[in-house]
């Protein structure tokens, strides 16, 4: 059994982003993104994604629609969608999210957005097959 107090870990993670469980049908990710940062405009195209916001307060672009997000929210991106989140206030942005099927390495950590898209583009952050 896998057990976490999700919203305790992910607030005690300073990791832009940290894999915290992979399947073989769904991936547990917790992310950070400092104030001003953002994750990136991005489609999965066979992954849809589930983020849970902890703490901070954030902007979500989906689909060309933007939308305030707080501590407690909870936004869903289907599969092809194009989307980002940015932190738009002065703390951390915190948030939990579930990809379906997984979208990072398992265990994977990045400690920064850089750090993250580096492995993206060497091809060190592929999911398990």
């Amino acid at each position: 059994m896998e057990h976490f107090t999700i919203a305790t870990v992910a607030e005690k993670s300073p990791d832009f982003r940290r894999v915290l469980w992979t399947g073989k049908h769904t991936q547990l990710v917790i992310m950070t993104i400092p104030p001003g940062g953002e994750i990136g405009e991005e489609v999965h195209e066979d992954i849809d994604q589930i983020l849970t916001f902890v703490s901070g307060t954030g902007e979500a672009r989906v689909a060309g629609e933007k939308r305030e997000v707080v501590q407690g929210d909870l936004v869903v991106v289907p599969a092809g969608t194009k989307h980002n989140f940015v932190n738009t206030g002065p703390n951390p942005l915190v948030l939990y999210t579930v990809y379906g099927p997984p979208e990072h390495a398992d265990q994977a950590v990045h400690r920064t957005k850089q750090e993250a898209d580096a492995a993206e583009a060497a091809g060190r952050d592929e999911p398990p097959n």
